[in-house]
């Protein structure tokens, strides 16, 4: 789980990877997290959450978070990114 995770349906979606990979039921998550089950429904919606709560369900998960400074993409990596879109065009 080392990618960039920019919106919150994105941070859904490597929650609940994770919880699957873990053979944890959301029921169990929740308890082991010790929030009840609707919030681990909410964060791998995307939908909005406590960060108390979402730090508790990845600390359940074996995870931690990491704040560094976003920035703007380098001029190379704007580049890529459109040269990757252009190879996909037909």
């Amino acid at each position: 789980m080392t990618d960039n995770i920019r919106l919150p349906d994105e941070l859904g979606r490597q929650l609940q990877a994770r919880r699957e990979a873990l053979g944890l039921s959301k029921s169990a998550l929740a308890e082991k997290s010790g929030k009840v089950r609707e919030v681990i429904y909410r964060l791998e919606a995307g939908q909005e959450s406590t960060v108390s709560s979402l730090l508790a369900v990845m600390g359940a998960l074996g995870l931690v978070m990491r704040v560094e400074r976003a920035g703007l993409p380098t001029a190379s990596e704007v580049a890529a990114r459109f040269r990757d879109e252009d190879d996909d065009a037909p």
